[in-house]
């Protein structure tokens, strides 16, 4: 095992142990939980075979050296994510937006019966 697959297991490991903690918080919902588990698994395995792996998968995407594999795989994954952050956020944009024309039009329901108990 190559000193950069130790550094990588002992980084996956201090997240894992980061996400357990948050989620015990209650800063992370149980969903997140598991697709962090799912994702940090994913990079362990990565980082214990990644000879293996990184050949599987140039195999598979007909690619022509392992490392490109990788990066393919990377890649993706990473747009996955930002995918999904953006769903989040345009959810919580929507939502702040909802909230926002609630707490109007109840602060303009509450400024008229001011005014007619100020003409009382």
């Amino acid at each position: 095992m190559y000193v950069v697959q130790i550094v990588a297991l002992v980084a996956i490991l201090y997240l894992l142990v980061r996400i357990i903690n948050e989620y015990r918080r209650g800063r992370v919902d149980w969903q997140g939980f598991l697709s962090w588990l799912l994702i940090f698994g994913i990079f362990a395995v990565i980082a214990v075979f990644p000879v293996e792996l990184s050949k599987e998968i140039k195999d598979i995407l007909g690619l022509g050296r392992g490392l490109d594999a990788l990066f393919v795989v990377s890649i993706g994954l990473i747009f996955l994510l930002m995918f999904q952050l953006y769903i989040e956020i345009d959810k919580t944009k929507r939502e702040i937006t909802e909230l926002t024309r609630k707490v109007a039009i109840e602060l303009e329901e509450i400024n008229e019966r001011l005014k007619e108990l100020e003409e009382r």
